[in-house]
């Protein structure tokens, strides 16, 4: 009897010992689920000494409510994990004691009477092994923390963001009539007057210049990052717009149909990432601007492009880091499909035409320098490719009608904005026979586009946390020919008094754009706050105008002026607005805008 009662014994001491080895913490075994000690500024004394130390914390100001709430669901995580250990442990020691006795019992005569004893290494060793155990199933199962997503769901990052816009587009007395050869390039072709249509009641489409005009816009984005394995990321978003633009993702109330017409969604980024160390970053698919670029003078802020692009850098020195960006990116891909209804009236027809693929290929050197604790200097120089934008007079090309095809329709931008120098495609000569030939256009780009872009930022941060920030951007389009584009132009002619008579061309192939920012470098909280004032030129051919903003002067090139605004946060990731825009054409027609916008913005 005393053997029973001393093996009794050293069992429950040993099976003490193991839950003894669980934290302090554990001991609120009996406290309710989903009841656990919350912490504020204004939270009665709780029963756990732990919680009630943190609330103390609070309410001197060390930690933030947040961050107490961190601390005590992570004790209440390693609390949780250790009643698990304990009752897996105990339940172990239970098993293997019974399976010690029976085998024993199996192997002794009867009647014989032993005492348990397990060595204190042998026990330690026990706990440790149970506790990792329980802690890999704990982190694999996601029941570590009750409600905690499971390990594949912790990988992806969702995001978003809501805007909704107010925009009052006003235009002064004395504007001229802008001619929308995007409306063209993506519709029928015009019918230009020649000898055989000598008359030609229709006006070609044209930009509103006259009449003042007030929208209520939206803007929604929602995207997802994904880690992969080993430096691999992929990432997609959706995003609202009006069509497939790639320089705007409004969409305007009551635009679409009108009566509470559902809006469409596109898809607005696809890519994969690949970043093996943190000073390099590959890319494929549709990814943000890899392009260092302060303002929005040469590319729209939130311009998506496709293809693939590499990003490097690497610290050399003390606050000197040189970087790298270089990318090729295909514009547009031809048809596999493309021919012709009539291309030569001695050719059969149907036939193809040639591959006239749009590529853009770019590269990018610079470097970050910090000068000093409060002033930060950063300075790029880029050079950019555009490969089969130019247009070009095609063969002679019999046109009876508006759904015949010239061999080099292909050339016509299938998206632009405003501004840029344009010239015929078809080559339609004057035919009587079998049926008069009609001069049915389509137009392209005049000049060709290769242009170096400089770019330098300056940030003073002697007023933390208010900077202030000087931005600066250049560029030059190095491939204009002012003759060869002259000599083919249909627009960008200077006014004359005679409005049937043409004057020079006046485009031009530089631009500039300076801006001073003061205040936040980000708005997230309540009251951050900025302000910036600055002035913008770029003419005519100085860029392609559809990548170019779409806001100052309603979009495009051959626009100057000065704009000014700001932006106040009303609490955490939700502020609002305002900018003023002023803008001037610089060369062909007469054209002047001034534009508000009040924005309301939230993300997530």
């Amino acid at each position: 009897m005393w053997r029973e009662m001393k093996t009794r014994e050293l069992t429950a001491t040993a099976l003490m010992l193991i839950a003894c080895a669980a934290p302090a913490a554990a001991q609120d075994d009996g406290m309710p689920q989903g009841k656990r000690p919350t912490v504020s500024r204004d939270a009665p004394p709780s029963s756990n000494a732990t919680v009630n130390l943190i609330n103390l914390l609070v309410k001197q100001g060390t930690l933030t409510e947040e961050q107490a709430a961190t601390l005590v669901k992570q004790a209440d995580d390693e609390a949780y994990v250790a009643r698990q250990a304990t009752r897996d442990a105990a339940a172990k020691a239970e098993g293997a004691e019974k399976k010690a006795t029976t085998a024993a019992d199996a192997v002794s005569p009867p009647g014989t009477k032993r005492v348990t004893y397990v060595p204190e290494i042998v026990r330690k060793q026990l706990r440790e092994e149970i506790r990792a155990e329980v802690m890999d199933r704990a982190h694999k199962e996601g029941w570590a923390s009750p409600g905690k997503y499971p390990e594949w769901a912790q990988r992806i990052r969702f995001y978003g963001d809501i805007r909704a816009r107010y925009e009052g587009d006003y235009f002064p007395a004395g504007n001229g009539a802008l001619q929308n050869f995007n409306a063209i390039n993506t519709g029928s072709p015009f019918l230009e007057e020649n000898t055989n249509a000598p008359t030609n009641p229709y006006f070609p489409p044209s930009y509103n210049t006259t009449q003042d005009r007030s929208r209520f816009r939206f803007r929604a984005r929602l995207g997802a990052d994904v880690d992969l394995f080993d430096g691999f990321t992929a990432g997609l978003r959706i995003a609202t717009g009006e069509s497939s633009s790639p320089v705007s993702t409004n969409q305007t109330f009551g635009g679409n149909g009108g009566n509470f017409s559902k809006y469409a969604l596109w898809l607005d980024r696809a890519f994969i990432r690949y970043q093996p160390v943190q000073d390099f970053v590959g890319s494929v698919g549709r990814f943000d601007n890899p392009f260092w670029s302060p303002t929005d003078l040469v590319w729209y802020k939130d311009l998506g492009f496709d293809g693939f692009a590499i990003q490097a850098k690497q610290e050399v020195a003390d606050g000197f880091t040189p970087f790298f960006v270089g990318g090729a990116f295909p514009v547009f891909n031809t048809d596999l499909n493309a021919g012709l209804n009539t291309a030569d009236i001695n050719l059969p027809a149907p036939a193809k035409v040639p591959s006239r693929d749009k590529w853009l290929f770019g590269a990018q050197g610079g470097f970050g320098a910090r000068i000093d604790s409060d002033t930060m200097l950063t300075v790029a120089v880029a050079y950019y490719d555009f490969t089969n934008m130019r247009g070009k007079l095609s063969s002679s090309c019999y046109v009876v009608a508006a759904s015949d095809l010239c061999d080099t329709d292909l050339l016509r931008p299938l998206f632009a904005q405003k501004g840029n120098t344009y010239m015929q495609l078809r080559n339609i000569p004057v035919v009587l026979s079998p049926e008069p030939s009609l001069n049915y256009q389509y137009y392209g780009l005049a000049s060709d586009f290769r242009p170096v872009v400089a770019s330098a930022q300056l940030d003073l941060t002697q007023f933390n946390p208010i900077h202030v920030i000087l931005d600066a951007e250049y560029i030059w389009n190095t491939a204009f020919n002012r003759a060869a584009v002259s000599a083919v132009a249909v627009n960008n002619f200077a006014p004359t008094a005679d409005p049937n008579v043409q004057g020079p061309f006046n485009g031009g192939n530089q631009g500039w754009l300076a801006r001073l920012t003061v205040g936040n470098k980000e708005i997230k909280h309540l009251w951050d706050w900025n302000a910036h004032v600055g002035y913008k030129y770029l003419e005519s051919d100085a860029m392609v105008d559809a990548f170019v903003d779409s806001d100052f002067g309603l979009g495009g090139t051959n626009l100057k002026g000065y704009f000014i605004g700001g932006n106040v946060g009303l609490g955490e990731n939700i502020w609002s607005s305002v900018r003023w825009m002023s803008a001037n054409s610089i060369a062909g027609m007469p054209y002047r805008v001034d534009i508000v916008q009040f924005d309301l913005n939230a993300r997530f």
